[in-house]
């Protein structure tokens, strides 16, 4: 990898001290939300090349575009099927297959936001689960309270089992070349365990409050599932753009494709199945649509975020933290996983855990020859998953989902305030973070 020499000056500084700098500037201003966080990592990007710490090439070398490509075939595909009503659907077909039980219902729409959670980013999934939520409720008249906080928990604990569930997952597929099942055989076990816990621990609390008589029961019974169902012709699109695309990502390795490939082939392929037999400015005004509908907050967060991590890894700092690292756990792989689980479920508990992810991918990847190689270092990339992951329970700040959810219920009288929320996420995080524990002890430990 191409590096500077310590010796060079940048604005009168060494290389690494003023690479340092920006980093912290950046990341200080991301984490504070003062300033949009898109804005600020693509100025941190430009600081890196202007001040001569990269080149342009350099700079675009950094970059993930597996990650981004992935990210946006899946944005793509979300926003065309979210337009069938199959979310909504599912939700209202769950809640009746249970009778309408309150209890029953709690289970249900904890387990549609968490298998969501694994397909669609966490917001979109609560934006779509949350107003059927409020719908139910209201038809049960009982408080909606304790299902918007499961559906927060089960969203960022969905997110976890797969590779497109959550951000964290995606940068780290892609930048250690891991396929869709790889995530699915080793953290959908520990996922399920915890999803199961959670609901039995939120029935116990809750199920004396979760009751409603038979009259406001037929009244959920009586909604049509299939009233949700806004287009049948799409659905049908969808779901096998969906199937082939799902398919494709577990047959990744035998296919010799990328992720980010495969997600971008299945966007372009239900794009045109969207609006093959739209002609004119009326095709072109669809397709506009489609990509407005693509967070280019987010795509753009992540360019000038590959290229400030990138400016501390060819300046040697990355390596340098590496080496710390490596002689604080004295070279042992099981000290390493566990510091990172929870050093990761902390500091995502009160900061955005994209950015913590990308500078520790570079920074583990430089200790992985010190340990025996990609191998021996895998149980140590599991535990930043499930880390990084089940650390956005932690407050209610720790992930986007718990923010939108928040302001969804204020705006519908339930207002879920920091400190309240705390009271469940703080238990909530750490049962979740003691159960990957142990599954990390059995398995690697």
């Amino acid at each position: 990898m191409e590096t500077l020499q310590s010796s060079g000056l940048v604005w009168g500084m060494n290389p690494a001290l003023a690479a340092v700098l920006i980093v912290t500037v950046a990341y200080f201003i991301i984490f504070t939300e003062k300033v949009n966080r898109a804005v600020i990592a693509l100025l941190g990007a430009a600081a890196m090349l202007i001040s001569g710490i990269l080149t342009q090439t350099q700079a675009l070398s950094g970059i993930d575009f597996n990650t981004l490509a992935l990210l946006i075939g899946m944005m793509i595909i979300v926003a065309i099927t979210e337009r069938s009503g199959l979310f909504q659907f599912v939700a209202v077909w769950g809640a009746k297959k249970v009778q309408a039980s309150p209890r029953g219902l709690l289970a249900v729409l904890a387990v549609v936001t968490a298998v969501f959670s694994g397909f669609l980013d966490n917001v979109t999934t609560v934006l779509l689960i949350v107003p059927v939520t409020l719908q139910i409720t209201k038809k049960l008249e009982i408080s909606p309270y304790p299902y918007l906080l499961i559906e927060i928990f089960a969203s960022n604990i969905g997110g976890t089992a797969t590779l497109i569930g959550d951000p964290p997952n995606i940068l780290l597929g892609s930048a250690l070349d891991l396929t869709f099942m790889d995530f699915v055989k080793v953290l959908t076990p520990v996922v399920a365990a915890v999803m199961v816990l959670l609901i039995l621990v939120f029935d116990l609390f809750w199920k004396k409050q979760l009751v409603s008589d038979a009259g406001k029961k037929a009244l959920v019974m009586q909604m049509d599932e299939k009233d949700a169902i806004k287009d049948r012709p799409l659905l049908i699109k969808s779901l096998f753009v969906l199937a082939l695309v799902i398919v494709s990502f577990i047959f990744a390795r035998q296919l010799f494709l990328d992720n980010g490939t495969i997600a971008l082939t299945g966007a372009a392929l239900l794009l045109l199945l969207y609006t093959f037999q739209i002609k004119g400015h009326e095709r072109e005004d669809k397709v506009a649509e489609i990509f407005a509908m693509v967070d280019w907050t987010t795509i753009f967060f992540f360019v000038g975020l590959f290229v400030i991590v990138y400016g501390l890894e060819v300046t040697g700092v990355l390596g340098m933290l590496g080496a710390e690292f490596l002689e604080i756990t004295d070279g042992s792989v099981r000290y390493m996983m566990y510091l990172i689980l929870w050093v990761s479920a902390v500091f995502s508990s009160a900061i955005d855990n994209i950015p913590f992810v990308a500078t520790m991918i570079p920074m583990l990847k430089s200790v992985e020859e010190s340990v025996g190689g990609r191998e021996a270092m895998m149980p140590v990339w599991w535990a930043l998953s499930l880390g990084a992951c089940f650390g956005g329970n932690g407050t209610l700040v720790g992930a986007s989902a718990n923010v939108v959810v928040a302001g969804m219920a204020a705006r519908n009288g339930e207002p879920i305030s920091f400190l309240k929320f705390l009271l469940w996420s703080v238990p909530v995080m750490l049962m979740s973070v003691i159960v990957a524990n142990l599954f990390l002890f059995f398995e690697f430990g």
